[in-house]
C-alpha cells in the first residue's frame, strides 16, 4: 500500500545530505529585526530535528513573487536557533561547493528558487542537479505542495523522499475535517467563486452550516438579486446555480460598503450603486456567533473582508469568537492567520495551518501533487 513516511524513519542521519524544500515564504517587511515571523518558526523543529542527528541540511525555500529578492533576509531569524549559512546561488559550482564543504550538524540556506526559470516549469534537469546535493529529500512545503514545481515534485524521482514535521502535521489535522464532528461550520472568505464552487458544493453537504464571507459572498449576493454596487465579482454568474438553495448556506444580511459617502453599514438591500462591499456588517457577526458558539467542528479559510484595504473588523471578531469556543477548530490562509496571530489566539485554535490555496487545494482533492510524489 503506497504510504507517506516520516523523516523519524530515517535511523541514521549523521553526516548525511538531507535536502529541504521548507515554506519559508515570508513578507519582506516583516524579516529585519523583531518577532520571528509565524511561518518560519513552523519551520524550525523539522530543521532543528535533522541538525540535532548530525545531518547535514541543505535547505530549498523562494521568497516572495520577485525572482530577485534574496533569502539572506532570512538568515538573522534562522540564526537564532541553529547553525547555518547562506549562498545566493542555487545551482553551479558555488552552491555545490557550498554544500561540499559542511560540517556535520549544520545547515545552508540556498538562493531564491524562484531566480531559476527551471522551478516553475518542473524542469527534469534541474531538479536532478538539485537532488545531486543529497542523499534524502525531505518535504516540509506543505503550503506549496498544490504547485507541480522542480523543488516540489522533480526531486522525489530522483532520492529516498519523506515527510517534514510540519508537513506530517498539516496532513494529519487537515484530514480530520473530512469527516467533522456535528454540529460542523465551514467558514469560507476570500475571492473567485469559480475555483471554490466545488469545495462549497462538497462542503455544504458535509457540514451542518457553511458561511459565505469575503468577495465570494457578493457572487452568491447578486445571484439572489440584491444589489452589490460597484464590488469585486468573479467573472462567472451564480444566476440558477443550485447552491443558492442551500438553506444549510449562510450569507451576510448587512454589509460594510465605501462609496462617495463614505463608510457605512447598512442592510445587503441597501446597497448603492456606487458603492463597493468591503466587509460584512455587525449584524451579520451577530447571526454567525451562535453557530460557532454551538459548533463541534470549525473549519475557517479566507477574510471575510477585504483585509489587506483595512476592512478587517469582521475577520478580527470572528477570530475572537472561535477562540472562545469550545470547537475544535481548524484555520489557514495568509490574512486569516494574521488576524488568529494579531488576537493572540494561536493557543486557542485546534490548529492553525501555514497554507492557504494548498489548503483549499487538499480540502477538495484529498490529496495534492506533493503528497502523490512522496508516496512509497
Amino acid at each position: 500500500m503506497k504510504r507517506l513516511r516520516s523523516i523519524e524513519e530515517i535511523d541514521n542521519l549523521f553526516g548525511m545530505r538531507v535536502i529541504v524544500r521548507t515554506s519559508l515564504d515570508v513578507s519582506l517587511e516583516s524579516t529585519p529585526g523583531g518577532k520571528v515571523p509565524y511561518r518560519l518558526h513552523r519551520a524550525i523543529p523539522t530543521i532543528m530535528h535533522l541538525v540535532d542527528k548530525g545531518a547535514r541540511v541543505i535547505l530549498l525555500t523562494h521568497i516572495g513573487r520577485d525572482p530577485k529578492n534574496s533569502t539572506e533576509v532570512l538568515l538573522p531569524h534562522l540564526q537564532k536557533y541553529l547553525p547555518v549559512t547562506h549562498t545566493n546561488a542555487i545551482v553551479g559550482e558555488e552552491a555545490y561547493g557550498a554544500v561540499a564543504h559542511m560540517k556535520e550538524g549544520s545547515a545552508i540556506l540556498l538562493g531564491n528558487l524562484r531566480s531559476h526559470p527551471g522551478e516553475e516549469v518542473n524542469d527534469p534537469e534541474f531538479a536532478k542537479e538539485l537532488a545531486s546535493y543529497g542523499d534524502f529529500y525531505v518535504n516540509d512545503a506543505f503550503a506549496v505542495s498544490h504547485r507541480e514545481h522542480a523543488s516540489i515534485v522533480g526531486i522525489p524521482k530522483y532520492l529516498p523522499s519523506f515527510m517534514g514535521i510540519l508537513f506530517e502535521e498539516e496532513y494529519r489535522e487537515l484530514s480530520k475535517m473530512f469527516t467533522p464532528k456535528s454540529p460542523s461550520l465551514f467558514i469560507l472568505g476570500g475571492a473567485k467563486f469559480e475555483t471554490k464552487e466545488p469545495l462549497i458544493d462538497e462542503y455544504s453537504d458535509n457540514y451542518s452550516h457553511v458561511f459565505i464571507g469575503g468577495a465570494i459572498a457578493n457572487d452568491f449576493l447578486k445571484g439572489k438579486g440584491y444589489p452589490v454596487g460597484d464590488s469585486l465579482l468573479s467573472p462567472v454568474s451564480l444566476k440558477g446555480n443550485p447552491l443558492l438553495k442551500r438553506e444549510n448556506i449562510i450569507l451576510p444580511v448587512d454589509v460594510v460598503t465605501l462609496g462617495e459617502g463614505g463608510k457605512r453599514e447598512v442592510l445587503i438591500e441597501h446597497v448603492q450603486p456606487n458603492e463597493k462591499i468591503l466587509d460584512v456588517g455587525p449584524r451579520t457577526m451577530e447571526l454567525l456567533a451562535p453557530y460557532i458558539e454551538r459548533a463541534e467542528t470549525i473549519l475557517w479559510n479566507g477574510p471575510l473582508g477585504n483585509y489587506e484595504a483595512g476592512f478587517d473588523d469582521s475577520t478580527r471578531l470572528c477570530a475572537e469568537l472561535i477562540a472562545k469556543s469550545e470547537a475544535f477548530s481548524v484555520v489557514g490562509g495568509g490574512d486569516t492567520v494574521t488576524a488568529v496571530e494579531s488576537g493572540k489566539h494561536e493557543e486557542s485554535f485546534g490548529f492553525v495551518s501555514t497554507a492557504g490555496g494548498a489548503m483549499l487545494d487538499f480540502l477538495e482533492h484529498k490529496t495534492l501533487p506533493g503528497i502523490e510524489v512522496l508516496k512509497r
